[in-house]
């Protein structure tokens, strides 16, 4: 059965007819099937039920239209939505922030009601390893399955507008489902039909609502809507300051631009506030990833290392040459690699459904990271197990040339990941040269460290080989400060969130900033000098653990920073919503241990 409309139905909660146009302003086609194609006259199954809509515009692109003047801020939209949806207090399918500027008296906000926008170009569905998300043809709606979803959250990272929702209660990932079966029946969404100010409409894309005039792509603090191409409509004609803020703690403000009245530019906020540590604010939910990426990185390097050593002259790592020390540390890299898929697979919400992983090779970046990871590791498991079989030379021969191709494809794959445009601190090629710099670093780091103590042990030499590996260690290290200046160049020039991510690294992050570009030099001339000096005995092997205990720390600061300081171009939040600095605020006062807040006391 679909939903029952009521006698009394006000005529506003009817989505009204389309005005007729076939072409959206991103260029795309409204009408997204004819009527004889297959996948037309399909029941959408909602909640089991086989029946099939009788709107007329069923297979039309529809959308939301938001009047950012009539908007008064009293998320009705969201008290609906919630309801509608039998949502807990910490997740909001749709969320009302604001803007504000000017002076008394003459202070001005402009609110901001949003949810999914169903967009043309869904980079959640992209995204999403598991092929939780369906563009349908019915109404043009993005829609996702929580049962389908694992929780890894790389959908919440793609996507511009905060639509989808990860839940750590439940550990998935749920969002806007545009009330198709509202639709079924002819009814706009709940929030739609909520709306007391008239500002959140809903209807075919590019209609405008009724008394309406404008369809703008954007309004001051919305998202760049070239990156997904969003199925909602704006107007706002009412003046407004030449500068707007957020009252979250995000570090932006939005500028008039000087060439058009009604355009604003995403920039830094203009605060100086003196550097600081805040070594407590680098723990983060993405701590596993962290250790996640360095040791992948590290083993890769490590395992390249060993395979390609001898066919570069460092004859030390033959085999042959030190037949036991070569096979432990295969089995040590083994153990660790081991170990760091096993805590990606921990950081899902749901670590044992981690096998969908692979649903969407062709889209995500995700699923090819898995994919070729876990080539990676089975052929280095096939060639550490069949180094202790001798008989098996050809295929341990095989398998060590499948790794050692696998492996930097793994780390590709891992880049493409953070190619994200919705995250601007990470859409560089920077990232590129953190990932292989340290796979050269570390990876040179523990073979030549292991072999040291291994030397060292059996009353042999090691200098010669560290020597040599503090090429590929200073090599490594010298990419990654190169790719650094270049990006910090980058977010100065981009602006916006970008400008502003890089006033978080040189404020709140301040000192442990500077203290990971001194690790790097430290790290960089320490390695210089061991090579070109090449000490041995205890002296030697002491000074070599020191520099790598500095360049240890000096990584794992990096990639703590790397994903702290992302600032994305999230739609603006409230004071009490929505606000990170709330969300820490109310965790340490125990306001988070209030159900109604709607702050969990922990985001994992």
């Amino acid at each position: 059965m679909f939903i029952k409309v009521r006698e009394e139905e006000p005529a506003y909660a009817f989505v009204p007819p389309a005005n007729g146009a076939a072409i959206n302003q991103h260029g795309k086609p409204i009408q997204l099937v004819e009527e004889d194609h297959p996948l037309a006259g399909q029941s959408l199954n909602i909640n089991n039920n086989p029946g099939v809509g009788t709107n007329p515009n069923r297979y039309k692109q529809h959308g939301f239209h938001f009047t950012a003047d009539n908007c008064i801020g009293c998320h009705a939209c969201e008290a609906a939505c919630s309801e509608k949806n039998d949502l807990p207090a910490h997740l909001s399918f749709r969320s009302v922030g604001y803007l504000e500027g000017g002076t008394f008296p003459d202070y001005r906000r402009l609110n901001i009601s949003m949810a999914c926008n169903h967009c043309d170009d869904p980079v959640c569905l992209k995204g999403c390893p598991t092929r939780a998300y369906t563009k349908f043809a019915e109404y043009g709606a993005v829609l996702q399955d929580p049962d389908i979803c694992f929780g890894c959250g790389y959908c919440t990272w793609v996507c511009p507008y905060n639509a989808p929702q990860l839940d750590p209660v439940k550990g998935q990932v749920s969002k806007c489902n545009m009330c198709v079966d509202r639709l079924e029946v002819g009814l706009k969404p709940a929030c739609a039909a909520a709306c007391l100010g008239g500002a959140l409409d809903f209807g075919v894309i590019e209609t405008p609502p009724e008394n309406r005039e404008e369809v703008k792509l954007a309004i001051p603090g919305f998202p760049d809507p070239s990156i997904t191409h969003p199925n909602i409509r704006f107007q706002q004609t009412q003046p407004l300051p030449s500068e707007m803020t957020r009252p979250d703690s995000m570090p932006l403000r939005y500028v008039r631009a000087a060439e058009a009245q009604d355009t604003y530019r995403t920039q830094a906020a203009e605060r100086m506030p003196e550097p600081e540590w805040n070594l407590r604010k680098l723990s983060s939910r993405e701590d596993p990833l962290v250790v996640f990426t360095l040791l992948s990185q590290g083993v890769i390097g490590a395992f390249l290392i060993l395979y390609l050593g001898p066919r570069f002259g460092f004859e030390a790592l033959a085999p042959s040459a030190h037949p036991a020390t070569f096979k432990v540390l295969l089995f040590i890299l083994l153990g660790l690699q081991t170990f760091a898929l096993a805590l990606s697979t921990m950081h899902l919400g749901k670590p044992h459904r981690f096998y969908r992983a692979f649903n969407n090779l062709k889209y995500s970046p995700v699923s090819r990271e898995v994919a070729s990871l876990a080539v990676f590791y089975g052929a280095l498991s096939g060639y550490a197990l069949l180094t202790v079989i001798p008989a098996f030379s050809f295929l341990r021969g095989l398998c060590g040339f499948v790794a050692a191709v696998a492996g930097p494809a793994a780390l590709y794959a891992m880049y493409r990941i953070y190619r994200i445009p919705a995250r601007p601190f990470w859409d560089h090629w920077q990232v590129a040269t953190s990932f292989y710099g340290n796979m050269l670093t570390l990876g040179a780091l523990m073979v030549g460290l292991f072999y040291a103590l291994s030397l060292a042990v059996q009353g042999q030499t090691f200098s010669g080989l560290l020597a040599g590996l503090a090429w590929p260690m200073a090599l490594g290290i010298a990419i990654e400060g190169l790719g650094l200046i270049a990006h910090r160049r980058y977010l100065v020039r981009r602006g916006g969130e970008a400008a502003a991510s890089d006033l978080e690294q040189r404020t709140t992050f301040g000192k442990t900033y500077l203290a990971r570009n001194g690790g790097l030099a430290l790290g960089f001339v320490l390695v210089a000098v061991l090579g070109s000096t090449g000490p041995d005995g205890a002296a030697g092997l002491l000074a070599w653990l020191t520099a790598a205990l500095a360049i240890t720390a000096t990584a794992v600061a990096g990639r703590a920073l790397f994903y702290v300081l992302v600032i994305p171009t999230t739609m603006p939040g409230a004071f009490f919503w929505r606000n990170r600095a709330f969300q820490e605020h109310a965790r340490e006062t125990g306001l988070a241990n209030m159900p109604q807040v709607g702050v969990l006391p922990d985001d994992h």
